[in-house]
């Protein structure tokens, strides 16, 4: 967790700077993002709010996404997360938003992505995506790589 923290503090750093703020959208870090960004003292400063958006119950009334709006979607792909870091960021109407979803273990999911599977977006002005694999199948060590990566790939975005 100091790692994370580690991050979010410079995270922190430069929303405070901005004056912009956050919501965050996370499914198989199990709201290691969100601990991680609220541990920072004045999180209230940035930090609007989140959720774990781990079953279709969730995404339909944590996000509003219907079954019907998942059409041509899957969980576990940038696409997805995509889609819910924007849902985020129009949502809190807020200045960035920020998601994960994947495959944290032991097993890979139900879609075919093994465990170590992870997709990550940033959305602001533009959007940022990318996926991780970890090659690895211990699901604490995955959630604690994927809530890292999330963390530095927002923290590069508010850099560049």
């Amino acid at each position: 967790m100091k790692e994370l923290v580690g991050i979010a503090e410079q995270v922190a750093a430069k929303l405070v700077a901005r004056k912009q703020t956050i919501a965050v959208a996370e499914s198989s870090t199990g709201g290691l993002i969100s601990a991680s960004l609220l541990a920072v003292p004045g999180a209230s400063a940035y930090y609007l709010g989140g959720a774990v958006v781990y079953t279709r119950d969730a995404r339909r009334v944590l996000m509003d996404i219907s079954d019907d709006g998942m059409k041509g979607f899957r969980s576990s792909s940038e696409p997805y997360a995509k889609l819910l870091a924007e849902q985020m960021r129009s949502r809190f109407k807020c200045d960035w938003g920020l998601s994960e979803t994947g495959a944290a273990g032991p097993t890979g999911n139900r879609y075919g992505d093994a465990a170590g599977h992870s997709c990550m977006a940033v959305a602001g002005p533009g959007v940022e995506v990318m996926t991780l694999e970890t090659g690895n199948n211990d699901r604490f060590a995955n959630m604690q790589v994927f809530a890292a990566t999330a963390l530095k790939l927002l923290l590069k975005t508010l850099e560049g």
